[in-house]
């Protein structure tokens, strides 16, 4: 461990990453099933990219912000994806002073776009479902537009947040992070200085948009479900509750295990099982999304069945 000097800097230019497991065997079994996971994730996410701007019937909000979404789990997955198959198959499991805290902003960034993408989705769910008549008025390219850099700008500044706490940190002990990569509570761990106003704001914001978030899915679901009851017609609360399905599936698969590692006591789980559900949210569920969206609607199946026709019969 080297030390950079006198006063207020941080003594350690390198940390090592715990990961997973010591057993060389589950190891390279961990490594193939991941490596599975991310090249299915990346074929997914893109193949779900590349359908939204090729096809003209895709060409309206709900699939603009899932072109969108699909470019977040990329961001996300590939935050801590690359690294941890890498440590896999080393011995020295290490990474950077300044790599570490590159990682935990885009780990961060992804995330808090991920959130935000997720509520904008489900207020155009209950525009298109409550004001069915007024959808194109009040959900134009402007408004799109701008809820669009609104999430982007939101994670820079969770991101920023975090990443400034990260390096006004002082690293003068241990460098060992019991994580698969560089997560905010293990290195707060590690800290020797007193950072409870860079902590506390971190935690603050990235509270704040968890509960705002959360609040605009829940109040909008609120609405499409009176609005779904008031509907006479069988067919009509079939057709507007399928539009819904694979949103709120990706919803509560993702809000459900942010809740289970930053609400929950940790009292209540070890460090081993916060691993576990670190690798479902940040590795698994980017992979899931595009299978959630496109086996579960129509208009993206359709679509992708013309693309092939285009294929095979040009």
């Amino acid at each position: 461990m080297d030390f950079l000097g006198e006063g207020n800097h941080t003594g350690v230019t390198e940390f090592f990453l715990l990961g997973l497991t010591d057993d060389p065997v589950l190891r390279v079994i961990l490594f193939i099933i991941i490596l599975c996971i991310y090249l299915m994730t990346m074929s997914g996410n893109l193949s779900t990219i590349f359908l939204i701007r090729v096809s003209p019937q895709l060409h309206h909000p709900m699939y603009f912000f899932l072109s969108h979404l699909a470019s977040a789990d990329i961001g996300y997955s590939s935050s801590v994806t690359p690294n941890m198959l890498v440590n896999f198959l080393v011995e020295r499991k290490t990474i950077s002073y300044t790599g570490c805290g590159i990682q935990l902003g885009s780990a961060v960034f992804f995330g808090t776009v991920e959130c935000f993408l997720l509520a904008v989705m489900a207020y155009d769910r209950f525009v298109a479902i409550c004001s069915p008549l007024l959808y194109s008025t009040k959900m134009s390219t402007e408004l799109c537009e701008q809820l669009l850099v609104g999430s982007y700008l939101g994670g820079f500044l969770n991101a920023s947040s975090y990443t400034l706490s990260f390096f006004s940190f002082d690293f003068c002990g241990p460098n060992r992070i019991n994580h698969f990569f560089c997560d905010f509570a293990p290195l707060v761990k590690l800290s020797c200085s007193d950072d409870r106003i860079c902590i506390f704001f971190a935690t603050f914001t990235a509270g704040f948009i968890i509960v705002f978030t959360v609040s605009v899915i829940a109040i909008s679901y609120m609405y499409i479900l009176i609005t779904i009851l008031k509907m006479h017609s069988t067919d009509g609360r079939h057709k507007a509750f399928s539009t819904c399905t694979s949103h709120l599936t990706a919803v509560t698969l993702f809000f459900g295990t942010i809740t289970f590692i930053y609400v929950m006591p940790k009292s209540n789980y070890s460090t081993d099982q916060n691993k576990v559900v670190s690798v479902f949210y940040m590795v698994v569920i980017p992979m899931l999304n595009p299978l959630i969206y496109s086996l579960r609607n129509k208009e993206i199946k359709g679509a992708l069945k013309r693309q092939l026709g285009r294929k095979i019969f040009s």
